[in-house]
């Protein structure tokens, strides 16, 4: 790639990472030395980019920064368009219609009208199952993600029996046909998977998780890959 394609390939790696990245581990990413790394990190501050950097710890973008996409390839095209269709397809309603705007969006803050080719890029999700109800909990745990906030639930087991519990949802995963909740159950004392299907109740609360999500979740993690060394659990 040439000078200018690498400047906006650096761009958005570093609004990818999170946390400071290194110049060894961009030039890596970008297939150059370093030493050019450095140069065009330099070329890009000059150019009024909000990069901070530190000797030892890395690069990253500013807090607050944005830039609206410049360029879209057909291959990233094609990636949101199907991804975003298969969310459309979910029993989750708001995460549905979150995903038709965020596509609307993207085909409007783009320098060329994608919408034609949004709307015929071949690529459609299967889903075995035909149309899914809505399931509204689903709205309510990210919800709850989001704010830290824990969730009252009625549970039932195999058998039918409804039990009443507070939970800190830590994941939500989306299966085939069936969402699953992973979460600090207040009553067992332990992390617990919780069907969707099985909760026949559920209602926000005012109270706090015990711990942050972000520890809950990184010790879940740790604790999968312990008992499922062949498995990759989510982030």
């Amino acid at each position: 790639m040439d000078k200018t394609e690498r400047l906006f390939s650096i761009m958005d790696a570093l609004r990818r990472h999170r946390r400071p990245v290194t110049a060894a581990t961009l030039a890596d990413e970008q297939g150059v030395s370093v030493r050019t790394l450095y140069r065009d990190v330099q070329t890009l501050i000059g150019l009024g980019a909000p990069i901070d950097g530190e000797a030892g710890v890395g690069y990253m973008l500013r807090p607050g920064f944005f830039l609206p996409p410049l360029m879209i390839g057909a291959a990233e095209l094609e990636a949101l368009v199907l991804g975003a269709r298969w969310v459309q397809a979910q029993p989750d309603a708001g995460l549905a219609d979150a995903a038709k705007n965020a596509l609307a969006k993207i085909a409007t803050a783009s320098p060329d009208d994608l919408r034609d080719q949004m709307a015929d890029s071949g690529l459609w999700p299967v889903l075995m199952r035909g149309d899914m109800e809505p399931v509204p909990v689903l709205g309510l745990v990210r919800a709850a993600m989001r704010t830290e906030m824990a969730l009252h639930i009625v549970y039932a087991d195999e058998a039918g029996v409804s039990t009443e519990r507070d939970v800190w949802p830590i994941q939500l995963g989306y299966y085939e046909g069936k969402q699953i909740v992973v979460g600090w159950c207040c009553l067992r004392q332990a992390v617990r998977n919780f069907r969707t299907d099985r909760i026949v109740g559920a209602a926000a609360t005012e109270h706090r998780y015990g711990r942050r999500r972000a520890v809950l979740a990184k010790e879940w993690r740790e604790e999968w890959r312990r008992l499922h060394p062949d498995w990759a659990a989510g982030g």
